[in-house]
């Protein structure tokens, strides 16, 4: 039986923001296996400066991701769709192994193939170090900002 992910495109926009906040809810359980079911076995990405090509790679960048950005905090917001295309807009905070805090802002395309999983990510991120106090995103968002956008700065 062929993988299925729905919604499927052409997306609305209820569908296209029930595949952002999927898309947040996988992401904020940093289990790369998990997440990179959600694309197609010769997914294409491009992370900041990082090429890269099907799950195998997927669940590999992840992991050491993950590693590395220890308390992984994340919000999406959906800034629009079109057809089988939907563009995000991103904040996301974690530590580094020094206990400094970071704030990373950035911006997503993704491109899905008729059942639902992603064929295409390009993502844009840049870090800003914060302080702890200065943090508002504490693990997966609570249901009842669900659909709440996040601030731009």
């Amino acid at each position: 039986m062929p993988e299925d992910r729905p919604p499927h495109p052409p997306f609305t926009l209820e569908t296209a923001r029930q595949k952002v906040q999927a898309a947040e809810d996988a992401w904020n359980t940093r289990d790369p296996h998990r997440v990179a079911l959600a694309y197609t076995p010769d997914s294409r990405w491009r992370n900041r400066d990082t090429f890269l090509t099907g799950r195998e790679e997927i669940v590999a960048f992840l992991t050491a991701k993950w590693e590395r950005e220890q308390e992984y905090a994340l919000r999406k917001s959906l800034w629009s769709f079109d057809g089988n295309r939907i563009a995000v807009r991103f904040q996301y905070e974690w530590h580094d192994a020094d206990g400094q805090w970071w704030r990373s802002y950035g911006n997503e395309l993704w491109e899905f193939d008729e059942r639902g999983l992603m064929r295409r990510r390009e993502a844009s991120i840049n870090d800003v170090a914060i302080d702890a106090s200065e943090r508002r995103i504490h693990g997966p968002r609570p249901v009842a900002e669900a659909g709440v956008d996040i601030p731009l700065a």
